[in-house]
């Protein structure tokens, strides 16, 4: 492993050396193709070596998973505890938590499975500590809360390169990059909109891949990085936010230098907390919720009132379809029509089908075949 890590740092000291331009802009995507294959198969030699530990093999339940993700130390447990009253075991030493720990928070009438992990440590992508079992549960995660405290706030640098590393972006869109390889005619690069990438680079990449011939389709800009993580195919895309814990221990004038920092550093406003006093879980809980998209809708019986009581919750962005799909197979098997009344419609009542896009606090009333 210890070669594979420095032909690792040599390649990226390669990259960092290169200035990118026109003339090196080819001699780049082949270095980085090069090194994303190279820890590609790292991470899954890692992830192949050994047998799980118990405590693992979380089944994920409610609305969405929430993995909580930080160094040993952190807080992580008792900001668990907190939110949902699960009893995590605390302590002031590393790696009290050696499972995965399940808890269950509700807000908004969201159901939220929030899991308490082994804090990552320098190396965890590939392998090193409780690395591979840690980032197996965090890839499968709809969201990440990546947790520092006050006195480690620079750890957040190094969090986010470990999931990196694991291929785990966060706060981007899934690149709109298709792939086809063909068996001759070189390869042909079309684009949908304004692209920087031009074909010269994109044959390079390919070539290190060890694909001659290709059709690629690429719709919205996209960068070397995209091109290669779309080459991959195992990456996934998690929405997280940054969460600074311990804020009682220091002083307002060192909580505003630390937000400032690391809202300038990673466009992203940090939740500034304190788990052991209970300061701003309510801030927190707004935070995850929204940054999961999800929206409420009510649902209204053909004969009587709405249910304003139990909303159902779904993802921005659902359609009818997902509706009837989530509630039971016979609504989407025998759909006839919907009602809705809400800010996805002009005007009340109206008819819609299943392919409607609804809006956040929606009514919706299912009609079907008897």
């Amino acid at each position: 492993m210890a070669g594979i890590e420095d032909q690792i740092k040599e390649i990226e000291d390669e990259i960092q050396k290169t200035v990118y331009n026109k003339a090196t802009s080819k001699h780049i995507g082949r270095l980085k193709a090069k090194l994303a294959k190279m820890k590609e198969d790292a991470v899954n030699r890692a992830m192949k070596a050994g047998g799980g530990g118990e405590g693992y093999a979380v089944k994920k339940s409610g609305d969405a998973t929430v993995v909580l993700v930080g160094f040993p130390s952190t807080g992580k447990s008792t900001l668990l505890n907190k939110l949902t009253g699960t009893e995590s075991e605390t302590a002031a030493y590393a790696f009290t938590t050696l499972t995965v720990v399940p808890g269950a928070l509700e807000h908004k009438g969201a159901k939220i499975q929030l899991l308490d992990i082994p804090g990552l440590i320098a190396g965890a992508a590939m392998g090193k500590g409780r690395g591979k079992e840690v980032i197996a549960v965090v890839r499968t995660a709809d969201m990440i809360v990546i947790l520092v405290d006050v006195f480690n706030e620079k750890h957040v640098d190094v969090l986010l390169r470990e999931l990196y590393d694991a291929g785990i972006r966060i706060n981007v869109p899934e690149p709109d990059i298709t792939i086809k390889k063909t068996s001759r005619g070189g390869v042909r690069l079309n684009a949908v909109g304004a692209l920087d990438l031009d074909i010269e680079e994109v044959r390079s990449i390919l070539t290190e891949n060890r694909i001659a011939s290709a059709d690629i389709l690429i719709r919205g800009n996209a960068t070397q990085d995209d091109l290669i993580d779309a080459l991959m195919g195992s990456r996934v895309y998690v929405p997280a936010i940054v969460v600074v814990n311990k804020i009682d221990l220091i002083d307002e004038a060192e909580r505003t230098r630390i937000e400032a920092d690391l809202t300038e550093r990673f466009d992203m406003e940090p939740v500034m907390i304190s788990a052991a006093a209970g300061y701003h879980m309510e801030e927190l809980k707004d935070a995850i919720y929204d940054s999961l998209g999800f929206m409420r809708l009510y649902l209204k019986p053909v004969a009587g009132p709405a249910d304003m009581d139990e909303p159902l919750i779904m993802r921005l962005g659902a359609k009818v379809e997902d509706v009837c799909r989530k509630l039971h197979r016979d609504f989407y098997d025998k759909f006839r029509y919907a009602r809705i009344w809400g800010d996805s419609v002009k005007h009340e009542a109206q008819r819609v089908g299943l392919t409607h896009t609804l809006a956040d606090e929606d009514i919706l009333q299912i009609v079907i075949e008897r």
